[in-house]
């Protein structure tokens, strides 16, 4: 009996630190030494026994995650370990709204062969052209706008 317990005490420890070391060798690591339990109960304590500790692996192993992810970050250790803040920045800007663009006249920067730069409005697009090849300071409309660019077409 000592011995069932001792392996289902270190399989709870290496489920508890499994949270805070990266990698999963830990959490295989306390799965395997509760199955070893639930092995040995059956083989000592027959049908009966082995199915309580096979539910008290279960239950007990489904009480420390819950602990680990509802209880552990709310604590000042769990705040240090647990991200609490979300990045709100963009690696990229924010394209530009249809109804400020589409319809407008503007002008190539570079060569659209078929994507390249365009000047809508005093502001720098991403553009692709419909047209075909565009040469820099030909004058364009704007027709669309996809993901990222502009949908353009010659003048």
């Amino acid at each position: 009996m000592n011995g069932i317990v001792l392996l289902f005490a270190l399989g709870l420890v290496c489920f508890f630190f499994e949270v805070i070391i990266p990698g999963a060798v830990l959490g295989i690591l306390g799965a395997i030494l509760m199955l070893i339990g639930c092995g040995i109960a059956f083989a000592e304590y027959g049908l009966h026994g082995g199915m309580v500790a096979t539910l008290l692996a279960i239950a007990s192993s489904g009480l420390m995650l819950w602990a680990e992810f509802f209880l552990l970050p709310k604590t000042k250790f769990g705040k240090k370990l647990f991200l609490q803040s979300a990045i709100a920045g963009k690696s990229q800007p924010d394209p530009a709204e249809s109804t400020a663009v589409v319809g407008q006249i503007g002008e190539t920067l570079t060569t659209l062969a078929p994507s390249g730069f365009v000047l809508v409005g005093g502001r720098r697009y991403e553009a692709s052209s419909q047209s075909g090849l565009l040469p820099q300071g030909a004058a364009i409309k704007v027709t669309g706008l996809d993901n990222f660019r502009l949908t353009v077409t010659k003048l």
